[in-house]
């Protein structure tokens, strides 16, 4: 007999990560605007020939048509009053849900932070760019945040979002798209802003542009309006540096404040598991990067 496990103690079990089970919402009060997709159940499609980070499976969850907020709060002991959107990647065909969301919540809520862990609709649809959807659908978390700000204990003022591969790129173009609303206004929560007050791009990709030196059309930079940004990526991630370091100049030529850490080896899909690279102890940098902008004053 096979027992199905609900996900969020699925992903508890299988990372090791311990923490109190997450106030899960969906993101629309009835069907997702956009396209309805005819996808098999959700499901985890690792497979044991998949790439392992750190020496440990990652669970990746693909045919999300229904997508979700989970809310991890912070400890009131120690919330700083600020909260984060949490993207996970897998190439808009899959999210990295332990590795890039659940254990990203929990190194949130160790430095005062309440997570908020967006499954967006994946695989990417035909006839839509690859993003549409998924900002939709992070536009959405964005505002049903500000929304709740109160019943969370949050400031709404200080809430950012965090991004990994793909879904840096949601971020990034969520940062760019802040004004155009992607999906027709639906009740109270649409009224708010969707703009994050910060945005971490970690390991970020689809960023460049068709030429040398440019960015992609749909993450561009503006000058007042694009939030100040944190990045790290690896010189040998085979996704290529370029993502950061072209979005980088961008952000500097506007005036943007920005930080940026590279490092020369670490690849691509480390999230917050430690290895010998340089690279995995960029959560340290991120909270220093927190703090002293002053997102995580209390």
């Amino acid at each position: 007999m096979t027992m199905k496990l609900p996900l969020p103690l699925l992903f508890a079990l299988t990372s090791g990560v311990a923490f109190s089970a997450p106030l899960t919402l969906p993101l629309w009060p009835g069907p997702p605007p956009g396209p309805v997709a005819d996808l098999p159940p959700e499901r985890n499609v690792t497979t044991p020939a998949d790439r392992r980070a750190a020496g440990r499976e990652v669970i990746r969850i693909s045919n999300v048509v229904t997508p979700t907020v989970a809310v991890y709060r912070a400890d009131p002991a120690r919330a700083t009053g600020a909260a984060v959107l949490v993207c996970p990647g897998g190439a808009y065909v899959r999210l990295a849900m332990d590795l890039e969301g659940t254990e990203v919540c929990e190194w949130l809520n160790s430095i005062g932070v309440t997570a908020v862990l967006l499954k967006y609709r994946v695989p990417r649809r035909e006839g839509l760019p690859q993003w549409q959807l998924p900002v939709m659908d992070a536009q959405r978390a964005m505002r049903l945040i500000r929304q709740h700000a109160a019943d969370w204990n949050i400031d709404p003022h200080r809430v950012g979002i965090i991004g990994f591969s793909a879904g840096a790129h949601v971020a990034g173009v969520l940062s760019a798209k802040q004004d155009e609303r992607l999906y027709p206004s639906i009740d109270a929560a649409d009224r708010l802003s969707c703009r994050p007050d910060f945005t971490m791009l970690i390991y970020p990709g689809y960023f460049t542009g068709p030429t040398s030196g440019t960015i992609a059309p749909e993450v561009e930079v503006t000058k007042g309006k694009t939030p100040p940004t944190f990045m790290v990526m690896a010189e040998d991630d085979p996704v290529h540096v370029e993502n950061a370091l072209w979005y980088y100049e961008a952000l500097k030529r506007a005036g943007v404040p920005a930080e940026m850490h590279l490092y020369p080896t670490g690849g691509h899909g480390f999230g917050l598991r430690r290895t010998a690279d340089a690279v995995t102890g960029w959560p340290d940098r991120a909270a220093d990067w927190l703090r002293t902008s002053g997102w995580l004053r209390r």
